[in-house]
């Protein structure tokens, strides 16, 4: 009773003297709820201590949803979840979270629901509350401020809604809605991206429900995605060899149909395969006039199916976003039935993954719209793309296959605690009235029942993605060095080769001196000291010797540079080329032989970025890595290393390795491209006569 008229007492308080605004100034959605629990005689019951003033708001609203008593809510939270989940550190935002969690799912069943103004404003203030949710937390803004989102809330409160965003594209999907706000999401913005969002997914449903391509439903089940090309100021132009046809193109969930224009109808379609394996390459192409490659706007598809090539061209005045648009969507319907295939997936997880990749695609749609004065990079927001992308990105689509194969004791889990997890993918497109697939509602498989969030728990799907992306970041960073240092003109790029490897003609230099024999002491030292190594077998100890040599080198490089600014390489610049030396070195040969020495440079000068440990986190690996093959190359004889090598070669492709094989490749690719390149600096020698 004490406590009970305590919490009534603060609730009089913040009612009448306006003390909440300290959290959400002059006035806010939040004030009409704080005054009705002030004045009800059940708010001290429905009061929980242990969260802040807005979480308490939010949980009071999930408990109207759910028709259940806060109270009991907070007992079937205390019953359900761990001990580790129910640490009073974490209890406020985890239980916060049940509460999200619980009412979602409910108000997802409902027809409509984006369009609901309250349930739009639920899902924003669920973020607002999660970034304070216990009662010691500090205020989110100062008096007369707008409340706004951060992409920690947005990432894990928006995918529990899994229309609104994944796991996999919740970070990238929140940067490019906060681009002109300063990184924090305002209500205004959350609001718009709903709306449209609602106005895609009826749209699609339009789509679905009309007679386009009404004669290839029943094979598959198809749903149409998305249309275009039936503007005759906008068609798409299909290119077959020489033939150029303008029409409609149609992407559904399982193909793309190409429908050529006629004077009054389109032809029969043409169909594409995506979902069969096919070898097919869908790739940018560019195209133009009587076969010039002038326009960077079509899209090349080929498959072992078809004896030539298909270009589908998008006209524009300018740009390339509409190409760009309809290659993203293309792959992403490609790229989920290869992952599909890849791992074997069948029934309602097959359906499952089929939804995640339509969820995205309804996604862009709305972001294109709400964008469509800023240009998006549509493969970083559907995931499917973006993990053919990120490094580590097949780790996060073997997670997500793996998750699938815990269902069934999600199944049994569920119902002991149905709040403790989000919604999938496939419940939600059916909740919006589509049926992708046919094992939803078979009476034989209650479907997947579970989402990608999980109440206080980082699942081993938001470790892979955010391990990938902090891999990601790194990729970029090297990249940033390795522009910087690429030089233009071919005779500039020769100088800088010239001078990184000259230690290398040095050593070159030398050994040509002993085999030439022009200091005939010395080249007799060497033939009979190399000699004596070859017959006691000791070629592997020296080679050994060389790499601990090289090793140990690089670590008391990396110790002796500590806090020292990293050496550049100092290449003097050749003369200025004239006008017709210019001309004659944009030529085509001249253009590729000078890519093929920019390469070999980067090359150089990552190599010389490992030596001298300006990444000191790769130059430890290949520090390791030098040393785990000299010890090798110490304890295994060399015939068995020879048979070692053979073998290693020749098996790499085995029926039984190939994975492996292709894992480990793009591992190295991945390290590889994380190292950056040692810095460059080009000198022009100072000329003591003019010109003539």
């Amino acid at each position: 009773m004490a406590m009970a008229n305590k919490t009534r007492n603060l609730l009089e308080n913040l009612v009448r003297e306006g003390s909440f605004k300290w959290l959400i100034g002059n006035r806010s959605p939040f004030d009409d709820e704080f005054e009705e629990m002030g004045r009800s005689p059940s708010a001290p019951w429905n009061w929980i201590q242990e969260l802040s003033p807005i979480a308490n708001i939010v949980v009071r609203r999930c408990s109207k949803i759910l028709s259940v008593p806060t109270t009991e809510l907070q007992e079937s939270f205390n019953s359900e979840a761990s001990d580790s989940i129910k640490h009073p550190s974490r209890y406020a935002r985890n239980f916060l979270e049940y509460c999200c969690f619980r009412a979602l799912a409910l108000s997802t069943q409902i027809t409509g629901h984006l369009a609901d103004k309250k349930f739009r404003r639920l899902t924003y203030d669920m973020m607002v509350a999660w970034e304070t949710p216990a009662a010691s937390s500090q205020p989110l803004v100062n008096v007369d401020e707008d409340i706004t989102v951060g992409v920690e809330a947005f990432c894990r409160i928006a995918p529990a809604v899994p229309i609104i965003a994944n796991v996999i594209i919740s970070e990238n999907l929140f940067e490019v809605l906060v681009t002109s706000t300063g990184g924090r999401l305002h209500f205004f913005i959350y609001d718009k991206y709903l709306s449209v969002l609602e106005r895609a997914i009826r749209k699609m449903k339009n789509q679905s429900e009309s007679s386009l391509l009404s004669y290839v439903r029943p094979s598959r089940g198809e749903k149409i995605l998305e249309v275009d090309g039936t503007v005759t100021t906008q068609p798409v132009l299909e290119h077959v060899g020489i033939s150029t046809w303008p029409g409609r193109l149609i992407l559904t969930d399982y193909a793309f149909y190409f429908e050529a224009l006629r004077v009054v109808s389109y032809d029969k379609a043409k169909q594409y395969d995506l979902s069969d394996d096919l070898k097919q390459v869908i790739k940018p192409e560019l195209t133009g006039p009587w076969g010039t490659r002038l326009f960077d706007r079509a899209v090349l598809y080929k498959s072992i199916s078809l004896s030539e090539p298909v270009v589908m061209e998008f006209p524009e005045l300018k740009g390339h976003a509409r190409r760009d648009y309809w290659l993203a969507i293309i792959r992403e319907i490609l790229y989920v039935h290869r992952f599909i295939r890849k791992f074997e997936i069948k029934g309602v997880e097959r359906d499952e993954a089929l939804s995640k990749a339509v969820l995205g695609i309804l996604r862009i749609q709305a972001i294109r719209e709400i964008s469509s004065a800023v240009p998006i990079s549509c493969e970083n927001l559907l995931m499917f793309n973006l993990c053919d992308q990120l490094p580590g990105g097949d780790l996060i689509l073997e997670t997500l296959a793996d998750m699938s194969t815990l269902k069934e004791l999600d199944r049994t889990n569920n119902s002991k605690d149905g709040g403790m997890h989000s919604i999938s993918a496939l419940e939600m497109v059916s909740n919006l009235g589509f049926v992708f697939g046919t094992n939803f509602n078979d009476s034989n498989n209650t479907g997947p029942v579970v989402g990608e969030i999980t109440v206080g728990e980082i699942t081993s799907l938001e470790r892979a993605v955010k391990e990938s992306r902090n891999n990601y970041e790194k990729v970029v960073m090297a990249q940033a060095t390795v522009d910087g240092v690429k030089v233009d003109g071919i005779d500039t790029n020769l100088a800088v080769m010239k001078e990184l490897l000259f230690p290398m003609s040095q050593l070159g230099n030398c050994l040509l001196s002993l085999a030439y024999w022009e200091d005939p002491l010395k080249s007799l030292i060497f033939c009979c000291g190399f000699s004596y190594i070859i017959c006691r077998q000791w070629l592997g100890y020296a080679f050994a010797v060389i790499l601990i040599l090289m090793a140990v080198f690089m670590v008391l490089t990396r110790f002796c540079s500590q806090g020292k600014p990293v050496d550049e390489v100092k290449v003097l610049a050749p003369p200025a080329m004239n006008t017709m030396e210019q001309l004659l070195a944009v030529q085509n040969a001249v253009s590729q032989a000078e890519g093929f020495i920019q390469d070999g440079n980067i090359v150089l000068l990552k190599l010389r970025a490992l030596l001298l440990s300006i990444f000191p986190q790769a130059s430890e690996k290949c520090a390791v890595a030098l040393i785990s093959m000299a010890l090798t190359l110490l304890f295994i004889p060399s015939k068995y290393l020879i048979l070692l090598a053979f073998l290693e070669i020749f098996t790499r492709y085995a029926p039984m390795r190939k994975a492996s094989t292709e894992r480990w490749m793009r591992r190295l690719r991945e390290w590889w491209f994380s190292i950056p390149a040692a810095p460059v600096v080009l000198e022009r020698e100072k000329e003591d006569k003019k010109r003539k």
